[in-house]
């Protein structure tokens, strides 16, 4: 098979995949530049002529594997087009008929959340879609300290005593089988999930998630604010069904999907099929700023233009994140559900806060794990087990993507206190944590632990903790072989003149970008810094200005540089050329378009030229 190589801004057959990328194998992060696979490229072609595109676009559609009869629906894609049924979810018609039922008595509805951003977003998309049709709602997300994740029984005895006649337990429930049976006699009990789901299901009145052993939906890949959307769906058909609407106007859907976006980017979920629709039409909606909460915090966070997947990822996400984290759980929850603009600031501004103490919690924590992950790394484990006495357990799950990312093997980073260590992990892509800690769990080894492939949550005793590290390091024992680095996939070598305005535009058009559809990486041959320094308030940023050896200029910027080799690498070349890779975006200020290059590596040129 061949890569895609871009010369003078068109897509054509390159090098072969086993050699790297201009020859590098080791660059300044560590990483080697290998193609991606561009897939047929008489796909391409296909694509492209169908639709009547440029060939660059049905050739990076064709290596993301969109088929030329789905191509059209992946540039354009739609609800219309790409929502599935909701009753092909188990239990979904039992839990839209227990919501309708609830709706038409007026009934007090509890509605239990989580404190991540996931479970922030499904919280508030189910208490806002019942209040609008005329429930009582309450809400509760569980203290992340002192209660842990999901349902507790004194949390369910609570929302009883509140009245509360059906609990919809959202992004958590399916594995609290003793939690909910404190329900039974008072209250109905549906579950809206998407973690894995094992064994027998919690005795409720109806639990949906596409994870459940016997769900044949193949919608596995969910979130749970996508499960509750689906929900609603089907809730409101029911009522349609009923006549309920005959009344009064039904309220849209459509409002919902801000949410919806928000909760998938975050949860990294793939940003394919229905998943696509739903970031790309939940933009659409939140570039509206209708929602008081979230125009308030894409203002504090600077987001000026349209929203995009990158603006959910890294500006909304970490600061709703931060709440449950290290203040109060519900904070991100009400503040998605504030329609006051002046409260929705101030809380805004709080959440901000809060996420610049988590970043300072979390760098205190962040250096000595990776001293112990750099020992173990070295010692050969496969999998990294990090402890330490007094870590924030609201951190340990960022700290863990951290060493992850570093060291490219699965990180479980726990805090200890009163010799219990309770953490969180995180994975690489095709090694399964979930399923390994759920293991431990299941062997004795875990007083609790679960998740999905790429992230896991646990507790044990710490002197169990050369138990647990084997035990997993055996389940995983193929990370063992992966490299130091994880490779960085380019789609294909581009000269600065070609890295033009419209080549950035035409790439654009495959965005929303994110995990299942990641944005193509170009390597750009012996580029030279003409001019580069630093920005940003505390000139963590490097921006840089680009010459190709065959003519052309080009902006550059790096963020979140500090003091690392890519930073010196621009800083200090010297006017020596050098290769460069990064995704090229077209970026608009003041009603003007230009490409930038965003700088994800760098690596000197090796002897030969490697071009």
């Amino acid at each position: 098979m061949s890569a895609a190589a871009v010369v003078g801004g068109r897509l054509l057959d390159g090098a072969a995949l086993a050699e790297p990328v201009l020859g590098i194998g080791r660059s300044a992060t560590g990483r080697r530049w290998v193609w991606r696979d561009g897939g047929d490229g008489r796909a391409g072609l296909a694509i492209a002529q169908r639709l009547e595109l440029p060939e660059l676009v049905g050739r990076l559609l064709a290596a993301r594997g969109v088929a030329p009869e789905a191509a059209a629906d992946f540039l354009e894609p739609t609800l219309r087009a790409l929502l599935p049924d909701p009753s092909v979810l188990a239990d979904m018609d039992a839990a839209a008929a227990r919501l309708a039922s609830a709706v038409r008595e007026s009934e007090t509805v509890a509605v239990f959340g989580d404190y991540d951003v996931d479970g922030a977003c499904s919280a508030a998309l189910m208490v806002r879609a019942l209040r609008d049709l005329g429930c009582q709602v309450t809400h509760y997300v569980p203290d992340r300290i002192r209660e842990g994740y999901g349902p507790n029984p004194a949390a369910i005895r609570e929302l009883c005593a509140r009245g509360a006649t059906l609990i919809v337990c959202v992004d958590c429930g399916i594995a609290a089988h003793a939690a909910l049976d404190e329900a039974r006699g008072q209250a109905d009990v549906v579950v809206l999930d998407h973690h894995k789901a094992e064994g027998a299901l919690p005795r409720v009145h109806a639990a949906v998630n596409p994870n459940r052993l016997d769900c044949g939906s193949g919608l596995r890949h969910l979130c749970a604010a996508a499960v509750s959307f689906l929900a609603v769906v089907a809730l409101h058909r029911a009522l349609r069904r009923a006549g309920h609407f005959n009344r009064g106007q039904e309220p849209r859907l459509l409002e919902l999907l801000d949410l919806v976006a928000l909760a998938t980017v975050c949860d990294v979920m793939p940003l394919t099929g229905v998943n696509r629709a739903l970031v790309a039409q939940g933009l659409k909606v939140m570039a509206r700023r209708g929602r008081a909460g979230l125009a308030a915090l894409l203002e504090v966070g600077g987001v000026k233009d349209a929203p995009t997947a990158h603006s959910l990822g890294f500006v909304l996400g970490p600061r709703i994140n931060a709440a449950g984290r290290v203040d109060e759980p519900d904070l991100g929850l009400r503040l998605l559900l504030c329609d006051d603009p002046v409260e929705a600031r101030a809380m805004a501004e709080r959440l901000d806060a809060v996420n610049r103490r988590r970043q300072e919690v979390e760098a205190e924590v962040l250096g000595g794990a990776l001293s112990q992950a750099e020992a173990q790394v070295a010692a050969g484990h496969p999998v990294v087990l990090i402890c330490g006495e007094g870590w924030h357990p609201g951190v340990v799950g960022i700290v863990a993507g951290r060493v992850k990312e570093r060291f490219n093997r699965p990180a479980c980073v726990a805090g200890v206190a009163g010799g219990i260590a309770k953490g969180s992990g995180r994975s690489v892509p095709g090694v399964d944590l979930g399923s390994a800690v759920i293991a431990a769990r299941q062997a004795g080894l875990l007083d609790s632990g679960g998740g999905h492939a790429m992230a896991a949550g646990f507790t044990f005793a710490v002197g169990r903790w050369e138990e647990v590290h084997a035990f997993l390091n055996e389940r995983l024992h193929g990370a063992a072989a992966l490299p130091g680095a994880a490779d960085l996939l380019v789609e294909g070598t581009m000269a600065v003149g070609a890295a033009t305005t419209d080549f950035a535009m035409q790439v654009e058009r495959l965005a929303p970008f994110g995990a299942g559809n990641e944005e193509p990486v170009f390597a750009l041959p012996r580029a030279r810094v003409v001019r580069a320094d630093r920005v940003g308030k505390e000139g963590n940023t490097v921006r840089a200005f680009l010459e190709g050896e065959g003519g052309g200029r080009l902006k550059a910027i790096c963020f979140r540089a500090k003091e690392g080799p890519l930073a010196q690498a621009l800083l200090q070349s010297g006017g020596v050329p050098m290769h460069l890779c990064g995704p090229l975006r077209a970026e608009r200020w003041n009603d003007a378009v230009t490409a930038c290059l965003h700088v994800v590596d760098a690596a000197p040129v090796p002897p030969g030229g490697g071009a």
